[in-house]
């Protein structure tokens, strides 16, 4: 069911909601008060571990001995080197440093007007559509494309059509060609599709993704491979195998994060003259978290803590397990749902409703939470379309989004 007023879902008075959206703002203010020394020197230390991993990896791969003894050997560990260093500069660096998690240090080029990451999507597109659209408007049907990326029915609430019966291929794909995927998101498809979309605008648009992408090809399969010598087709293997790797763990956390059964879907009245403390409560029913030790968290870019980063996405992302702590606590004291589980749960649950959500409604049941008690008699939101609205058609960002903009010149 998606919600269309959070704070009547969760039987909160509107004093009992502001007052929860003080909480988290001292929360945040404590945070933002106490950055320092110790936070500058993780991510140095976090970008020095990826670059020592990278260089090794692709040292590896070019210096093994091409031998039938060596050469195997040598592949699958300059492609293990080379794909946690591909995850971790995604994960930890890239995505964090680019929602501005990292700004308050005023280094340039650990800034998120600056960073441009190791993945097909430009920079500047992802911003657009992640840290504007997506953590805005957190599954709103209609507004955040994220609900399925435009190719998935993720919500019972978005029309079915036959071809939805094609979703488990769809999503095995997606999985393995994320980093494509992701690059075609801020295009927005279904708005191409009809006919909608600025001309002008997709055409400056394709030309960005096609420099990104075409220079991604050429350093993993054509530069280091050339680098590599008589190993080269070693080298092409293992690049390969590296972004492959890359992909299916990014798609995987994200998937953990989005559309496990606690995560909530809501409808466009719901950010109706939306108020800050109101945006924070959707941003708890709307997210997701997994468990894990401090490795998992790193190479997962802390997005285990998927809610504490939907509250305060420009916060040091080694952070939020302290913060998460405080954010229990305050849902255990107002009564909300706190959507925790382990990895391999909360995908699971997802991939079940990526299959169930193949068949028209009528065959399958929900698996999200109730009703609210006091409405029983409510019913589910009328169908929507996949995709998302226009910027024009959007209220303003609010500032804590990471900033993004649009370039004029074709990049």
């Amino acid at each position: 069911m998606a919600i269309s007023d959070v704070a009547e879902y969760m039987h909160l008075t509107d004093e009992q909601v502001e007052e929860l959206g003080r909480e988290l703002d001292k929360i945040r203010e404590e945070v933002e008060a106490s950055r320092g020394a110790d936070d500058a020197a993780y991510i140095n230390k976090m970008i020095k571990v990826q670059r020592g991993l990278a260089t090794a990896g692709r040292l590896t791969l070019m210096l093994t001995p091409h031998s039938r003894r060596t050469r195997i050997p040598g592949a699958v560990a300059g492609a293990a080197l080379l794909g946690v260093a591909k995850i971790l500069e995604n994960m930890e660096i890239g995505h964090n440093v680019m929602h501005g998690q990292w700004d308050w240090m005023n280094d340039p080029e650990i800034h998120s007007s600056n960073w441009e990451w190791d993945t097909a999507q430009p920079a500047e597109q992802w911003k657009h559509s992640h840290n504007y659209i997506h953590h805005q408007f957190t599954n709103v049907l209609g507004y955040d494309n994220d609900i399925g990326y435009g190719i998935l029915r993720m919500a019972r609430e978005q029309k079915w059509n036959p071809a939805n019966l094609g979703q488990p291929v769809y999503n095995a794909l997606l999985a393995t060609l994320f980093q494509w995927g992701v690059a075609l998101h801020d295009l927005d498809v279904e708005r191409i599709r009809k006919r909608e979309k600025d001309p002008q605008e997709m055409k400056r648009q394709l030309r960005q993704i096609l420099r990104k992408g075409r220079n991604q090809i050429l350093k993993d399969y054509i530069v280091y491979p050339a680098l590599s010598g008589p190993q080269w087709r070693t080298t092409i293997t293992a690049n390969a195998t590296a972004n492959l790797t890359r992909n299916l763990w990014a798609y995987t956390i994200i998937f953990c994060g989005h559309f496990p059964d606690g995560a909530m879907h809501f409808t466009e009245e719901e950010i109706e003259d939306e108020t800050r403390a109101e945006w924070y409560l959707r941003q708890i029913l709307g997210a997701a978290n997994f468990e894990g030790g401090p490795l998992l968290h790193i190479l997962s870019g802390n997005l285990g803590f998927q809610i504490e980063h939907h509250l305060f996405p420009d916060l040091p992302s080694n952070r939020y397990a302290d913060i998460s702590v405080r954010v229990k606590e305050l849902c255990a004291q107002y009564d909300i749902p706190y959507t925790i589980g382990p990895l391999h749960k909360q995908y699971g649950q997802a991939l079940r409703t990526i299959m169930k959500l193949s068949l028209p409604n009528r065959f399958t049941t929900s698996n999200k939470p109730p009703q609210p008690p006091t409405r029983p008699d409510a019913v589910e939101a009328p169908p929507v379309d996949k995709g998302r609205k226009s910027d024009a058609e959007r209220p303003p960002r609010r500032s804590e989004l990471g900033g993004w903009s649009r370039q004029q010149r074709a990049s």
